[in-house]
Formats: structure tokens, C-alpha cells, sequence
């Protein structure tokens, strides 16, 4: 028989109904499944029931994947794909295996042979591309800089020379909690002309896109709280 396939679902950046961000064929597809690889379980089975399986929560298989599943453990999963099971990828928030623990997953489904399926949703990162006006030509996404001080403001510094060398917007993350000591690192380390976007909470409600010189930022601070938050920066 043979092996079933790898299914990456994507979820909602924030509450709410899912079907206002994700299309309809990925909504189909879920309730075909009974058996997912998850970042947090709670959240999961939350996002599931929204998008339709509520009441069939307790009928499904769940297996963690996160920061502290051991590689031998990632390796196990390729039995979930015996006599043709699919299974389905979840990340807490947006596209799974970008900037996420699935990435380990799918790399075993390559070794395996097993078929990967990528599925259309919300991809914070590309969303604040899109919103920010900066090069969307050139850019790269670094992930997140060292969160002690001294390391960070070097990491900075580094990020705007290259963006100045190559005209290349550079995108990075944070944890919530570090939001606001991150921006006030950036407006002291970087250039006056150099261009900095701030997306927060994208597709909320609530969500706040504003793309601003330091120098603009600097007259006009503003305090981001602990909502999810995508930074951006292009060297003039």
C-alpha cells in the first residue's frame, strides 16, 4: 500500500473565525484527517474545533511537535504514515514549518518519500512585506537577534549594512514580551533615514501597519504591547 501524505495546514494569525482567512479548500480538507503533528495541543484542538470539528475533537490522534521534541522522536513520526494515512502539520499561528518546529517533520517526509502538501493560508512575514512599501524584491528574513542587549544592538548594526549593501529589506521577530525594547533598540542603533515598518497583529481586528524613518518614529513613538509583531527594516 501506499504511504499516505504530509498535509501543512495553516491557522489563523489571532481569534477568531477561521473562515475569514482561510480558504475554503483548506477547510475541506481538515475534516478528512484524523491524525495531527501539533506545535501546542490546546491550541490546536481550539483552531480545529473553530474550523468545524467541534465535537469530534476527542475521535482525533495528536502528537507534539515543538522546542523540545528530540530527534529521535521526530524520527517515529514516519510510522504515522503506514498503509496510506495522512496527517496533517499544525503550527500555533499562521504557515506550518516557517519559523516553526514542522520544518522536522517535512524534512522527514522528504527523506521517507512521503508526499508533502502545502496548503494556502496567512503568512505574517509576507503580509508585512506586502503592507510595508520596502523592497519586496530583495529580502531576507533573520528570524530573531540576540535578546541581551550589547548583542542585539551589533546584530542591528549588522542587519542595515547589509540592507544598505544590497538594497535589502531584512524582516525579524520577536517575543511579544520584547516588542517595545526591541523598537527602542532599533531607533537608537540605526540610521535617522533608514526606514523601519512595524506589523502588529496582522488580519486582527486591531492589526497596526506603519512603515516610518527613524527619525519619523522618534517624534512619534508609539508602545506595541505584547500583540504578535513582524519588524522591518530598509537602509536608505
Amino acid at each position: 500500500m501506499s504511504k499516505g501524505k504530509l498535509y501543512l495546514i495553516p491557522t489563523p494569525l489571532g481569534e477568531g473565525d477561521p473562515a475569514r482567512v482561510l480558504p475554503a479548500s483548506v477547510l475541506e480538507v481538515i475534516p478528512t484527517l484524523d491524525c495531527f503533528v501539533v506545535e501546542e495541543l490546546r491550541t490546536a484542538r481550539r483552531f480545529l474545533s473553530a474550523a468545524g470539528l467541534k465535537g469530534h475533537i476527542d475521535g482525533l490522534e495528536f502528537h507534539e511537535l515543538n522546542e523540545h521534541t528530540r530527534p529521535q522522536e521526530v524520527e517515529a513520526f514516519a510510522r504515522l504514515f503506514e498503509e496510506g494515512r495522512c496527517v496533517g502539520l499544525l503550527s500555533e499561528a499562521g504557515l506550518p514549518a516557517v519559523a516553526d518546529p514542522g520544518a522536522l517533520l517535512v524534512a522527514l517526509c522528504h527523506r521517507h518519500g512521503i508526499e508533502v502538501v502545502p496548503l494556502v493560508g496567512p503568512s505574517s512575514l509576507m503580509l508585512a512585506l506586502m503592507a510595508s512599501g520596502l523592497n519586496g524584491q530583495s529580502f531576507a528574513f533573520v528570524g530573531y537577534i540576540p535578546a541581551k542587549t550589547e548583542e542585539r544592538r551589533s546584530a542591528i548594526k549588522t542587519l542595515e549594512k547589509r540592507s544598505a549593501a544590497a538594497r535589502q529589506t531584512q524582516i525579524l521577530i520577536e517575543t511579544p514580551y520584547r516588542n517595545d525594547s526591541l523598537l527602542a533598540d532599533l531607533l537608537a542603533c540605526l540610521n535617522g533615514h533608514t526606514r523601519v515598518c512595524v506589523a502588529a497583529n496582522l488580519t486582527c481586528p486591531d492589526q497596526f501597519i506603519q512603515t516610518r524613518t527613524v527619525a519619523e518614529w522618534k517624534s512619534n513613538p508609539i508602545t506595541i504591547g505584547k500583540r504578535p509583531c513582524v519588524f522591518l527594516i530598509l537602509s536608505a
